[in-house]
């Protein structure tokens, strides 16, 4: 028989080779703990009697009847259906038209993404807190446009209970419709050129070769940047404390300020954590799906 040979890796390789191991794991063992872990913390609280301090006793369903017999969830519900809606439209008429706009190879095309870009290096509260000033009636547009000779000009939507919840719309379309921009750009350039020369040939204008051909081409970049402005929609918290702060009253309050207000206001730590569950329950609705149709897009 052969004599059993043993293959030895020098120190230095070994150490290379575990060293990454050593790094990441505790990051991974930390953000399993805080992220993961309060998550499933989170669900079991909302099955709990939990009020002002956790109670573990189990309690069933009794904290999803208390969310859903709350009229503050329906206020909420409504105004993030109308807020979802309008910023999500909006942002991707927005996007497309500046996307089909910069395919144009035109001059100012650099300073045209630096300005539409440039909103979403800021984060949520420096938006509601900019925009607060804007349509502040007392310091923004109302107070300029009548010190410019208008006396009679109103634009009080900021205190107003009827159109409160369009001045989120505006400050979050402001900020995410540079972002949609960029992911419609991609896409137009990813077009195959044949099929923009085979448009040409066959009399096609830019109009029916963009709205006929290739927009239709992009349904992967719709659905890409349908799924994440809703996701930013839904969890929609900080801009709505800096900007209206859920008010006047309860006219802009959303699902994230709601939970906010019965866990930290109210001490009702049960509901609030049933209502977190309803949002992460949406959100991997909206996901889940979209993750599986890429995988399985892939796959093929």
């Amino acid at each position: 028989m052969a004599p059993r040979t043993h293959s030895t890796v020098p120190l230095g390789q070994k150490i290379e080779l575990w060293l990454p191991r050593f790094v990441v794991s505790p990051l991974f063992a930390l953000s399993l703990f805080f992220v993961y872990g309060f998550i499933l913390w989170t669900v079991y609280i909302s099955f709990t009697k939990s009020g002002v301090m956790p109670n573990y006793s189990f309690e069933g369903l009794s904290q999803y009847e208390r969310l859903w017999a709350t009229p503050r969830l329906y206020v909420a519900l409504g105004n993030m259906f109308v807020f979802s809606a309008l910023f999500i439209g909006i942002s991707l008429a927005i996007g497309i038209f500046l996307a089909i706009l910069l395919d144009q190879r035109v001059r100012i095309e650099g300073v045209i993404r630096t300005i539409y870009l440039y909103p979403m290096a800021l984060s949520f509260i420096v938006t509601g807190t900019v925009w607060k000033w804007i349509l502040n009636p007392g310091l923004g547009i109302q107070n300029f446009v009548r010190k410019a000779g208008f006396e009679e000009f109103t634009f009080d939507w900021l205190v107003n209970s009827d159109y409160a919840i369009y001045t989120i719309v505006i400050a979050a379309v402001w900020q995410s419709s540079g972002y949609a921009m960029a992911l419609f750009l991609a896409g137009l350039r990813s077009v195959d050129d044949e099929i923009l020369k085979a448009a040409a040939i066959d009399g096609a204008g830019s109009f029916r070769t963009y709205f006929s051909v290739v927009l239709p081409i992009m349904r992967p970049v719709f659905l890409s940047t349908v799924i994440i402005l809703a996701h930013l929609a839904i969890k929609s918290f900080d801009l709505v404390i800096a900007l209206t702060g859920g008010g006047p009253g309860y006219a802009t309050a959303m699902p994230a300020t709601f939970m906010y207000s019965f866990a930290f206001q109210r001490s009702e730590l049960g509901v609030a954590a049933a209502s977190a569950v309803m949002m992460l329950a949406t959100v991997i609705a909206i996901v889940v799906p979209y993750l599986y149709s890429e995988l399985r897009g892939t796959k093929q």
